[in-house]
């Protein structure tokens, strides 16, 4: 981890300062999202935040508007889901992606409460990839932004909360849950 991923991750633990909106962000509208309608009974208030990895070698060359547009299509196709399971997808270049609306709940491949989850997604398989500097910088500028606009402070895993379902968000990125490093926050 390099020293600014260091000090933002501090910061998540520790900040009362106020976040803008991550550096390097995608509204949905730029990359080009065509949701379907949704249904009234996926509202929800949003209470926490779940952490994913894509599960999925992100490869150099990889083009991240191609693979956001191509996951709402097969989710939509093949899952028959409205819209991005996730609310936020982060490149491995720190660029952050808008998905579902946040007063939407997500949707998943694995059984868990849905209900207040905020999914975001960081594209890779850190299982068997390294999180980049610039992922990871922007997944705590996105996490302190939600915080700070949205109270959002309970931060979780896909495993945590599928337990025995999924090994997401892999390893490299489950590390710094264990390690402390990356933690819920309380007022």
């Amino acid at each position: 981890m390099g020293p600014s991923a260091a000090r933002l991750l501090l910061v998540w633990l520790l900040a009362a300062r106020v976040w803008a909106q991550p550096q390097h962000f995608v509204p949905r509208d730029q990359w080009g999202s065509q949701p379907q309608p949704m249904p009234t009974n996926l509202q929800h208030v949003p209470q926490r935040i779940v952490l994913h990895h894509s599960g999925v070698l992100w490869k150099e060359g990889d083009d991240p508007f191609l693979k956001i547009r191509a996951l709402q299509l097969w989710g939509q196709r093949e899952k028959h889901w409205p819209d991005l399971p996730y609310h936020f997808l982060i490149d491995p270049q720190g660029q952050v992606f808008e998905g579902r609306e946040l007063r939407y709940r997500p949707d998943s491949n694995t059984e868990y409460d849905l209900n207040g989850v905020i999914n975001v997604e960081l594209w890779g398989n850190f299982d068997e990839q390294k999180v980049t500097p610039q992922a990871l910088d922007a997944t705590v500028q996105l996490l302190a932004w939600l915080r700070d606009q949205h109270g959002l402070e309970v931060l979780s895993t896909h495993r945590s909360q599928a337990p025995g379902q999924t090994s997401c968000p892999g390893e490299d990125l489950f590390r710094y849950f264990e390690s402390g490093r990356l933690a819920p926050v309380k007022r």
